[in-house]
């Protein structure tokens, strides 16, 4: 099968969708299908163009699978504020259109797989599917509508509020299939009118044979200088709807251990608002992103790992962060809502507490450090889970069957390949 995927986030970004949308084509890849990918210049979550990519042209090459690339400019505002935001997916998907509709005429793809973020980039999905005569799949990673109306970057109200709502009704009508993440967005598709037989629950997964449980301490915790019994970690994107605000307050609790170091290992637009909350509180360090190799190494820090989430995005997103963090063999903290997504999937991994209370936060941290035999349950609980729910292979072979139920009879004619370009 020739397929053609539309996403703003992927590979050599390390993190959120980025890792699902590269893992998925790299999978697709070695099962034999033709894949072509256009997605943007590498800038998350940092809010800038990687080192060492231009930052006003195209850039076209090929992954060791097999999968053809061509990376786009676009716009990347040092503050994403909502209006910001949305110039930010115009600008790709104006740039991805005329590859779109290149690839769409030349490559002739049997599917045409979009990634939201960014739905703004649906429309050049669906007119490059019109051309090309191919099937149409939107995944959601997140609710991107009703997220920016949870974290202020839009009011519901608003005229841009009312446009984006109706907008995004009018995509989720149009594509032969659309999927998302978990049983409760599932459930979010079916309110918004999407016909049952269109929705596909597409999990996010974890590299369980990468992510693995140490069974000694971390040689990263040395590298990075940390020297406390007890770490805290939250490693991931530094944004509004993590409600990361709560990590400040739960170390004013904690202010009289000085066992326990909170380490924060991210980027994104939230950084200096949270190094600012942070600076009365000693215990609190930053460190930047990690490599991948040393992902592992670096979930291995943790005692616990620190999941914070706004109430309001509860059912709206569900952490990319939180698949390694089970494979880690670790206990989770986060805080949701119970009956929500993230609390379903955490389950008997972990402790659940309100949304934004510190003071919940801080009594689990020190009950889970207290009693090392709940904390080792739990983080074999997590283990459990990542192996059960999570596991990549699965999930992605259960994907494929899908999409080959889609289109039953892909076109048979070679595929044109694009050139090689740098990587």
């Amino acid at each position: 099968m020739k397929i053609l995927v539309l996403g703003i986030n992927y590979d050599p970004e390390i993190i959120s969708t980025a890792v699902y949308t590269s893992g998925m084509v790299a999978f697709l890849s070695r099962a034999g299908h033709q894949v072509q990918v256009i997605t943007a210049l590498p800038y998350y979550p940092a809010w800038k163009i990687m080192q060492g990519w231009p930052k006003f042209s195209y850039r076209r090459r090929a992954t060791q699978s097999g999968a053809k690339i061509i990376h786009c400019p676009l716009y990347v505002p040092k503050q994403p504020s909502g209006l910001k935001r949305i110039l930010h997916h115009v600008s790709f998907a104006c740039a991805a259109l005329p590859v779109a509709m290149w690839r769409a005429a030349v490559f002739r793809p049997d599917l045409v797989f979009v990634v939201a973020p960014s739905l703004l980039s649906a429309p050049v999905a669906r007119m490059s599917a019109l051309i090309a005569g191919a099937k149409t799949w939107l995944h959601i990673q997140d609710f991107e509508v009703e997220a920016a109306f949870a974290t202020g970057l839009l009011k519901s109200g608003s005229f841009l509020g009312r446009l984006a709502q109706r907008f995004e009704r009018w995509q989720l009508a149009r594509f032969d299939k659309v999927s998302t993440i978990s049983p409760q967005m599932v459930a979010k598709l079916s309110e918004k009118g999407v016909a049952i037989q269109r929705i596909y629950q597409f999990r996010n997964w974890a590299n369980i044979d990468r992510i693995s449980p140490l069974t000694r301490p971390s040689p990263l915790k040395a590298e990075l200088g940390i020297t406390t019994d007890f770490v805290v970690l939250y490693s991931g994107n530094l944004a509004n709807k993590q409600g990361l605000e709560i990590i400040p307050a739960i170390a004013a609790h904690l202010a009289h251990r000085d066992d326990i170091t909170f380490a924060i290992c991210g980027d994104g637009p939230m950084k200096e608002t949270l190094t600012t909350l942070s600076k009365p509180h000693p215990s609190i360090r930053f460190f930047p992103l990690q490599p991948l190799e040393n992902l592992n190494d670096l979930l291995g820090i943790a005692d616990i790992h620190l999941l914070p989430q706004i109430a309001d995005a509860a059912d709206l997103v569900l952490p990319s962060k939180l698949t390694n963090m089970l494979a880690s063999g670790r206990p989770i903290l986060a805080t949701a809502q119970q009956g929500t997504a993230l609390a379903g999937e955490i389950g008997d991994a972990g402790i659940i507490v309100a949304p934004g209370d510190a003071l919940a936060a801080a009594q689990a941290i020190e009950a889970l450090l207290a009693d090392t035999n709940l904390a080792k349950i739990m983080g074999q609980n997590a283990r459990a889970r990542a192996v059960v729910h999570w596991d990549s292979t699965a999930i992605l072979a259960r994907f494929e069957a899908e999409i080959c139920q889609l289109v039953p009879q892909p076109r048979q004619a070679p595929a044109i390949a694009i050139e090689k370009g740098n990587s």
